[in-house]
């Protein structure tokens, strides 16, 4: 199993519990669907992924590592298996969309023949291959979720969680992002999807994980949004 939690709940405070008791483990290579209304506790799950948060009690595993016990000097490792698509994008404004997405090379080091070849090949996939050199105010809000998704798996995670990727898309574009996703799976990483469109959760007929007030109420395979 790739992924696993224990037991897991988060508070924080004693009349605000986000996560109770929380068990699921995930295989690699497996598409998740996370539902729930807004305050399930869907975020905060996928923080405690890439230990943004530490969890109240109950542990998380990723590839046999208990992050909850991971010394603050080993999460930007952590951090590399795990890619992360936000809802309101993240993308930096004085940046281009070659910088905003070579950005996580240049952290690790890379040197700028792999940092080059690496950001071709990513933003082929998400089609912006003509827009390597414009700025965020220059794209549309699809084009700068792709942007943000290449910046995500540039590092090639092995797993890419996805907080409301379509949220604040058009229909169309929120089917061209999901199909981007997709592929992503289709290529080995396994992908753990929070989002509230019913539509989309119902279509691809994958695993489907509902919370309700911090609790899971569903666990299904090919699952339906309600």
């Amino acid at each position: 199993m790739l992924i696993s939690f224990t037991d897991v709940s988060k508070r924080y405070s004693a009349k605000s519990i986000a996560l109770s008791d929380i068990n699921f483990t995930v295989e690699s290579g497996e598409f998740l669907f996370l539902v729930g209304n807004s305050g399930a506790g869907k975020t905060t799950l996928l923080r405690l992924l890439i230990r943004d948060l530490l969890p109240t009690s109950g542990k998380i595993h990723i590839d046999s590592q208990d992050v909850t016990r991971l010394p603050r000097s080993k999460i930007p490792e952590l951090r590399q298996k795990i890619g992360m698509i936000f809802q309101d994008f993240k993308i930096l404004a004085d940046r281009t969309v070659y910088e905003n997405v070579a950005i996580a090379l240049e952290i690790l080091g890379k040197g700028k023949p792999e940092i080059d070849r690496k950001v071709k090949e990513v933003v082929k996939l998400v089609n912006l291959e003509d827009k390597l050199f414009l700025f965020p105010t220059q794209l549309s809000a699809g084009e700068l979720q792709r942007a943000a998704i290449a910046r995500a798996i540039i590092g090639g995670p092995k797993v890419l969680l996805a907080d409301e990727p379509t949220g604040n898309l058009d229909p169309t574009t929120a089917w061209e992002i999901l199909k981007i996703i997709k592929e992503i799976n289709q290529l080995g990483t396994t992908v753990i999807m929070a989002t509230h469109n019913a539509d989309v959760v119902n279509s691809m007929q994958k695993r489907v994980i509902a919370l309700e007030k911090g609790k899971l109420v569903k666990d299904e395979k090919k699952g339906k949004y309600r």
